[in-house]
């Protein structure tokens, strides 16, 4: 999530937060909540898939945020947000996921497009992960590696989702600072992430996704 409002989020003390700090929150709070939710697996097995697959994806959607942001000369960090982090991890124990871990906030002026493409990145990380996570899967197959498999197919599963979710044009979302740049941009980006959620879903394409041969 990009929050275009100039300004970062201080301590109590009045000290900026350590960023990397931040980013450990969000990966540990994402991957704790998708593990929960997919503990069917095994908590052990969960939290590694869950780690690599939903917590590296939040991180590397909001360094997507954070690289683009500071190529356009703004100051961006990444803050967790902990009350959200706290709130999906006891949804996650209902069987609901909703992962809002954080944003990347930034100091300096940045156009409507600039605003847009800032915005974008983060999903569109999101969507090159899903369809590398396709790719890996019939790697995996092929060298007949079960476990890279299933981490390969919760990468694209959990990817592909947050890929979508994120271009829903709402509120704090990537998805309406995209439509507010750029039509156009908005319906391309929604509809390849809407093809790479729903393949999952497709007949033809079951195949993809079914370890073995």
């Amino acid at each position: 999530m990009f929050n275009p409002q100039a300004g970062y989020p201080f301590r109590s003390d009045n000290k900026p937060r350590n960023e990397l700090f931040e980013f450990a929150k969000a990966w540990l709070g994402t991957t704790l909540a998708f593990a929960l939710v997919y503990r069917g697996l095994g908590l052990l097995n969960a939290v590694i898939i869950m780690g690599i697959a939903a917590g590296l994806g939040i991180v590397i959607h909001e360094l997507a945020h954070r690289v683009v942001a500071r190529r356009f000369g703004s100051q961006a960090h990444f803050f967790a947000n902990d009350a959200m982090l706290v709130i999906s991890v006891l949804l996650a124990l209902t069987g609901f996921i909703f992962a809002a871990p954080g944003a990347v906030h930034h100091r300096g002026y940045l156009t409507k497009k600039q605003v847009g493409l800032v915005a974008a990145a983060g999903p569109a990380s999101n969507m090159v992960l899903a369809l590398l996570s396709l790719i890996i899967i019939q790697i995996a197959k092929i060298l007949n590696i079960e476990f890279l498999f299933v981490i390969a197919f919760y990468s694209y599963v959990v990817n592909s989702l947050l890929g979508i979710f994120n271009m829903i044009p709402y509120g704090p979302l990537d998805g309406a600072k995209i439509m507010d740049w750029d039509m156009r941009a908005f319906i391309a980006m929604a509809s390849v992430g809407g093809l790479l959620y729903v393949v999952q879903y497709l007949p033809i394409a079951k195949n993809l996704i079914v370890f073995g041969f």
